[in-house]
């Protein structure tokens, strides 16, 4: 068996590092690189021709009708499609954590320092780097600058008036997430900054974590035999880089506010689009032995030498008063905010900054409807939030690091987790903000019920958890702009109901609300090239809507497969709501989903075409692996169908009658009865039972539908759907297989793999690995002992995606063995979590084991 070098595997990407400092409070644990590394793969995003000449004859319908659809959205509705595959987005490998909480949007600082992603208008993303927004160090001794250098390795054509190109031999960054260090020593002068950053982003809690802020702390260790003084500018342009940023009317002013003895100033940056406007605003701690002085407007077009000047000559700016003229059109306006302190001799001292955006108020694309933003409950919704949001960042900082520390320690501090899955589970949550994601409170005319009253087997209008907590949405990922798409929620909601269950439940009453309503507008499918209703009732919608449209009105935006053809999302709605009762214990909310989860099970078993207790699949309908057909039943959906009886079985015993338990209880044996024999073939279970060229493929997601009965804590004695004895053989084919046989064991399970021991390359995504579900299969050989083989898989997806290709912080769906990747900044791979669930359960078993074996000892202790 394979063994990944996890010492050399990180040392790679620290090897340029040339100094021996170590930065001020740095953790061991978390992704570490060099700001000189540069990496040697370079992969290109999956395009129409890197489809097989097979698989093109096949789709050729659906090309033609994309084209179609594609010219029409973005030339005539001129709007941005959710898919794009004329503009996949290039591989660039320069991301880092992103800044701010959850669902009030993020700005994103690459492991360099360039402030280079932007999502600040709800799930539109661009990917601009504004090369002003810089922070830059001034040294002085005896009154005289000495050193002064912006903290950036770039050599930009704009802003010649600074010193620009520091080396980035001598830095590294440093990330675990939500929070990130960068070590910068200074050549030549003894002084070793490290810039710590910090987003609001921690579990259980809905207030702080939502708030749209950042705070950077900058710590400076001087190691000379004298005093320096020191000081910091951050320097911000009112915009993203965005084509709005020259549209005219934005203008910057000063601020200075005092609350409960503790003051702050800086400066606002309103940028006042027709659409969505928002202020930036930048800010420090007012303390006595500090030093805060500003320049409220410079422009960030030219050599801009007058600001550069300004600091250098006493470590201070200006300071004007009053604010900017609005700009003219095709006119930048940027604002700086400069913070000095004295530091000894062999000593060390800080200085700290917040950035904060308030943007209220948002609409997405249709323009038809106001959304609140979550964060507006407890800072007001008039736009003046910022320096408000500033000072209680500034204030409780400390506050959210001991929370985080809190957190992540015990899982840190255990031995026997490998450094490399630490960094995984912590740094895959950066999706949990920067998915997209969106935060609002619940409309007071709202109504999420889809119109059925609970009396009628529906759910109240509005359900206490969405009230008190709100409704959240996240893309599917950067690329494939959809909110809540539910087949991939599957696997990334286990990050969700382990930290903020709240907001788990919140999204299942908004799907089971969508399930009851129908909308039978018959709308042209792209895969199919037929025309159904856009949604039937029953049924659960793929997603709830596009961004650039009208999420949670209009359902749905998914066009490739209609929405009767997605018979695994009932599914994974049924198991879904188990396993999250099963964390939570909340009855209330098992009690309002047991008639929806009764109405998407009685729709799925139309499908039992022959009787025999099991769901049968036709074409696309069994959404396993798009372009890879299916015919009669699947191991897949199959066992999907089977653990959701399972479930329904429990749940009608907990608050159904016996009648109902019974009905479920004999489809699910016969079904069971049905599933080994058609698709177990001795040693794992069959893609499908058609027969043909692929249909005993080994499928490395086939124990789906185990992997949550497990997750739900369902035993052996429960319902036998699945012999544990043939889980651990597929377990072990797969692992061989899927894991082993494919790039030498070290790129974690390609989605198929002929017996024979070479991929399936049947359908276009067949050969790819797709992160989230190798996290997930990962979970399920935990789960069933089998830690080791569970590790070295999902290993081999962090290695390839963060040392390797230098996707950091825009982990995709998939790529394949080489070449391609497909999806930048995808949903799937929060299913990390699953892992640690699965971890927790085993211990928790283990520490059960331990007791029992003491109680019944003789030589128990009472």
């Amino acid at each position: 068996r394979v063994k990944n070098d996890s010492c050399k595997s990180t040392a790679d990407l620290m090897s340029a590092y040339v100094s021996k400092e170590a930065g001020f409070g740095v953790p061991k644990e978390g992704w570490r690189i060099c700001l000189a590394h540069v990496f040697k793969e370079k992969r290109k995003p999956f395009q129409a021709k890197d489809v097989s000449l097979s698989n093109m004859w096949e789709h050729i319908g659906l090309g033609i009708r994309y084209l179609r659809w594609w010219y029409k959205k973005t030339q005539v509705e001129k709007k941005a499609p959710f898919i794009d595959m004329f503009h996949a987005l290039p591989l660039r490998q320069i991301y880092g954590a992103p800044l701010g909480g959850i669902g009030g949007g993020t700005i994103t600082r690459g492991w360099r320092g360039e402030f280079c992603r932007w999502q600040l208008n709800p799930g539109m993303y661009h990917y601009k780097t504004v090369m002003a927004d810089q922070f830059t160090v001034c040294l002085r001794r005896g009154g005289q600058t000495v050193y002064q250098q912006v903290l950036s390795v770039e050599h930009p054509s704009t802003l010649q008036g600074w010193n620009w190109g520091y080396c980035g031999e001598y830095a590294f960054y440093h990330a675990l997430y939500p929070r990130a260090w960068t070590v910068y020593h200074l050549p030549g002068q003894n002084v070793t900054l490290t810039c710590r950053q910090i987003s609001p982003v921690i579990p259980h809690d809905y207030k702080d974590s939502s708030l749209p802020v950042a705070v950077f702390i900058w710590d400076i260790e001087n190691k000379n035999d004298y005093a320096l003084e020191v000081s910091i500018m951050f320097t911000m342009v009112n915009g993203s880089g965005h084509k709005d940023d020259s549209t005219g009317g934005h203008w910057n002013e000063p601020f200075h506010l005092e609350k409960e003895g503790k003051a702050l100033s800086g400066v606002l940056l309103h940028h006042c689009t027709a659409v969505n406007p928002y202020t930036l605003c930048i800010s420090a701690r007012e303390q006595p032995d500090r030093k805060v002085s500003h320049q409220t407007a410079f422009s960030p077009s030219g050599t801009c030498s007058g600001l550069w000047s300004d600091l250098m000559t006493d470590g201070r700016l200006d300071s004007p008063s009053g604010s900017s003229p609005p700009t003219q059109k095709g006119e930048k306006v940027a604002a700086a905010l400069a913070v000095g302190c004295s530091v000894p001799a062999h000593g060390h001292n800080d200085v700290e900054f917040c950035l904060a955006w308030d943007m209220p108020l948002i609409t997405f694309g249709s323009r038809e409807r106001k959304h609140v933003r979550r964060y507006t409950r407890y800072f007001g919704s008039k736009g003046e939030a910022s320096p408000s949001l500033s000072h209680y960042a500034l204030t409780h900082y400390k506050e959210w690091e001991r929370r985080i520390e809190e957190w992540q320690s015990p899982i840190l501090q255990d031995s026997s987790l490998p450094s490399w899955y630490k960094s995984a589970l912590f740094n895959e949550l950066y999706f949990v903000a920067d998915g997209g994601t969106v935060w609002t409170e619940l409309a007071e005319d709202a109504d999420v019920s889809g119109g059925v009253r609970s009396e009628d087997g529906g759910l109240p209008a509005q359900p206490d958890v969405i009230k008190e907590y709100g409704r959240f949405a996240y893309l599917e990922g950067q690329e494939y702009r959809m909110y809540n798409t539910y087949d991939v929620h599957f696997y990334a909601s286990f990050a969700l109901i382990m930290l903020w269950p709240k907001l788990a439940l919140s999204v299942q009453y908004d799907i089971a609300g969508s399930v009851v309503q129908q909308d039978l507008t018959e709308r042209l499918h792209l895969m199919s090239g037929m025309y159904s209703p856009v949604k039937t009732k029953n049924v659960v919608p793929h997603d709830i809507g596009d961004p650039d449209d009208e999420p949670w009105h209009r359902l749905n935006a998914y066009l490739i497969h209609d929405t009767a053809g997605w018979k695994d999302l009932n599914l994974k709605f049924v198991l879904q709501v188990y396993r999250d009762f099963h964390i939570t214990q909340d009855n209330q909310y098992l009690k309002d989903m047991w008639p929806i989860c009764q109405a998407v099970m009685e729709s799925e078993i139309k499908f039992d075409l022959d009787g025999d207790g099991l769901i049968e699949n036709s074409g696309y309908a069994d959404q396993t692996y798009d372009g890879w057909t299916v015919t009669g039943p699947s191991a897949y959906c199959g066992g999907l169908w089977l653990a959701s009886l399972c479930v329904m079985c429990k749940m009608a015993r907990l608050v159904d009658t016996e009648k109902t338990y019974q009905h479920y209880k004999d489809i699910l044996d016969r079904g069971s009865a049905a599933f080994d024999k058609l698709l177990w073939n001795g040693k794992y279970y069959n893609y499908d039972s058609s027969g043909k060229y692929h249909s005993n493929s080994v499928m490395s997601d086939q124990c789906a539908g185990h992997w949550f009965l497990k997750a739900s804590a369902f035993g052996d004695e429960d319902y036998q759907a699945f012999p544990k004895e043939k889980i651990q053989s597929s377990l072990k084919s797969i692992f061989d297989l899927n894991v082993m046989a494919f790039a030498g064991g070290q790129m974690g399970a390609v989605n198929g793999m002929r017996p024979e021991g070479v991929p399936d390359r049947s359908s276009v995504q067949s050969d790819e690995v797709w992160i989230g579900v190798v996290y997930g299969l990962a979970a399920t050989m935990i789960h069933e002992g089998m830690r080791e083989e569970g590790m070295h898989t999902a290993e081999g997806c962090y290695r390839t995606v963060w040392e390797r290709l230098g996707m950091a912080f825009q982990t995709p769906e998939a790529y394949c063995e080489k070449n391609i990747y497909r999806s930048l900044a995808y949903m799937r791979p929060l299913s990390i979590w699953a892992m640690q669930l699965a971890l927790n359960m085993t211990q928790k078993d283990q520490s059960l084991f331990h007791i029992t074996v003491l109680m019944n000892s003789p030589l128990r202790i009472n």
